[in-house]
């Protein structure tokens, strides 16, 4: 009784109907041999009376307990499909040894097979999940025959690297947060809450060298937090095995995809979609207001995941009856449908003026504008897309006032601006040294004054870069993260201009000194321009209804 009265409260938080069918049939261990000889470790969550059908595989290295067990296994089959929750290489009971994204592939595929081989399957196969989970998805995907029936695709991308390294730089606080995850995911009360542990991680990012920083965070040493920052020069291929954005375009299967306006695989997760959807795919995806472990998206994920694996396998597709964008427009608390994305937008610049302007036209021949970055004081970060710590829209005021950030303020608007699509700002900078990273960071300034972050993107500059000029002044192209947000009659779009965001982005230390050992750092003078010849800008999408 107690069990149904649980099941009851998880299907009313999660949005589903109540499904009062019999408890699933649960098989614990089952052995996965894997070709080098290897065996993983997996359950199998049967509805009840079930002899054979199609299987969701998850394939996770989180575990097959607790919350993911309850999610992916439980509620899944009780809303009647057969879902094997499997634990990757090397992640609780699973042999070998979890090196993070470099054998997804042969598991997968392997495993897949096996699934097809046994008589409860009836050689049907979709995949489900989030974030890793969606990793694991695609490195499987685009490689079987027959194909899937169904990819579920939650808050990740078809590669991770230009999340590891967004704009060539280091994305420092997600990957020293999800190292100390992995690292201690298995040790005792490792799930519990431990502020302690929380603010140990949290002042290891600013351990120097950053490759140290495992260590300092949990004690001992994490094999990825190693791979993740001696391989992070230009040039390193070292990643290639977890790159299948080779194969998106190739990919028949049907796709449904769903994430936050806050996740930090966005910008790859939508270009995932866009290529999808110009092959001639019909790809479906949900963008909330969430960061990537919001419960909100958590609830949306699972809607989206269930309704679209059940639609797959009973051909019952009633409830899928929706445009095949579906968006939240920030700040107007409404959500927005569209048949692509991005949706038509009008492109419209504005410009960096001298003394903190932002508007339309350019300020003729005006000096630039100057600030130094310092690597011993780094310029801070605050919200954002990040996997822990305080994340989203956040007050900018305190960074604002810093001398190493220069700030452009547009005039007070006469109405509603609603910017849906991708963000782009071209810098025009010199600095001193060279080696320099250049943050860009849209806000949205209320009527009272408060200065609050929308989106952002940030680009590494090193000496020799084709796009520099003969006096040294680099063109340099920012992507920031998409967004849909509507800007209030009343408010001001402010630009932010930088040299970086600690610790979410490691810091630029001015010197030759790869990521992974740099201890030493150089002041950096930058100066920003903003003249006819040189139009410092950002390109904002205007959508008009």
């Amino acid at each position: 009784m107690l069990n149904r009265i649980i099941d009851r409260i998880t299907d009313r938080v999660l949005g589903l109907p109540v499904a009062d069918d019999p408890a699933p049939e649960i098989t614990r261990g089952l052995r996965v041999p894997m070709p080098d000889g290897v065996h993983l470790l997996a359950d199998r969550y049967a509805p009840a009376g079930l002899r054979s059908g199609p299987v969701v595989l998850v394939r996770t290295p989180y575990g097959r307990g607790g919350p993911m067990g309850k999610l992916f296994g439980e509620t899944f089959a009780r809303h009647g499909l057969q879902v094997v929750l499997q634990s990757t290489r090397g992640t609780f009971g699973s042999e070998g040894e979890f090196r993070p994204f470099h054998l997804e592939r042969e598991d997968g595929v392997a495993t897949a097979e096996w699934l097809r081989a046994q008589p409860w399957c009836d050689g049907r196969l979709a995949t489900a999940g989030a974030s890793y989970l969606g990793h694991t998805q695609w490195a499987v995907g685009p490689y079987l025959d027959p194909p899937l029936e169904a990819m579920c695709l939650a808050v990740t991308a078809s590669e991770f690297v230009t999340t590891f390294y967004p704009g060539g730089v280091l994305a420092a606080d997600n990957m020293v947060s999800w190292s100390a995850l992995i690292g201690r995911q298995e040790d005792p009360l490792a799930g519990l809450p431990n502020p302690l542990q929380t603010r140990r991680t949290r002042r290891a990012m600013e351990q120097l060298p950053v490759n140290g920083a495992d260590v300092a965070a949990i004690g001992r040493p994490v094999r990825f937090l190693q791979d993740v920052t001696e391989h992070a020069e230009p040039g390193d291929d070292y990643w290639g095995m977890s790159d299948h954005s080779a194969e998106v375009a190739g990919l028949t299967v049907p796709v449904t995809m769903s994430t936050g306006w806050y996740d930090l695989f966005l910008r790859r997760q939508l270009r995932d979609f866009r290529i999808l959807q110009d092959a001639g795919r019909a790809p479906r995806i949900t963008i909330g207001p969430w960061a990537h472990s919001d419960p909100g998206g958590m609830r949306a994920l699972v809607q989206d995941q269930l309704g679209f694996l059940t639609a797959q396998f009973t051909g019952n597709r009633t409830g899928l009856h929706r445009s095949p964008v579906r968006i939240f427009l920030q700040q107007s608390g409404t959500w927005l449908d569209f048949d692509q994305w991005p949706p038509p937008a009008t492109a419209t610049e504005s410009h960096l003026r001298p003394v903190g302007g932002l508007g339309e036209t350019v300020s003729g021949q005006a000096a630039p504008t100057p600030f130094t970055y310092d690597p011993a004081d780094p310029t801070p970060a605050v919200g954002g897309p990040l996997l822990t710590g305080k994340t989203k829209q956040r007050d900018n005021s305190e960074v604002e006032a810093r001398d190493d950030v220069l700030v452009f303020t547009g005039e007070p608007l006469a109405a509603d601006l609603d910017v849906i699509g991708e963000v782009a700002a071209t810098v025009f900078v010199r600095t001193e040294l060279g080696y320099a990273d250049v943050y860009v960071r849209l806000c949205d300034v209320d009527s009272g004054g408060v200065s609050r972050n929308v989106t952002d993107g940030i680009l590494r500059l090193r000496p020799g870069a084709p796009e520099a000029g003969e006096d040294g002044v680099v063109r340099a192209e920012v992507e920031l993260d998409p967004t849909a947000y509507r800007f209030r009659r009343g408010h001001r779009l402010r630009v932010q201009v930088a040299g970086g965001a600690f610790p979410r982005f490691a810091r630029n230390h001015g010197t030759a000194d790869p990521v992974a050992s740099a201890v030493a750092g150089k002041p950096n003078r930058f100066e920003v321009f903003h003249d006819e010849t040189r139009p410092s800008r950002i390109t904002l999408p205007v959508f008009t209804p």
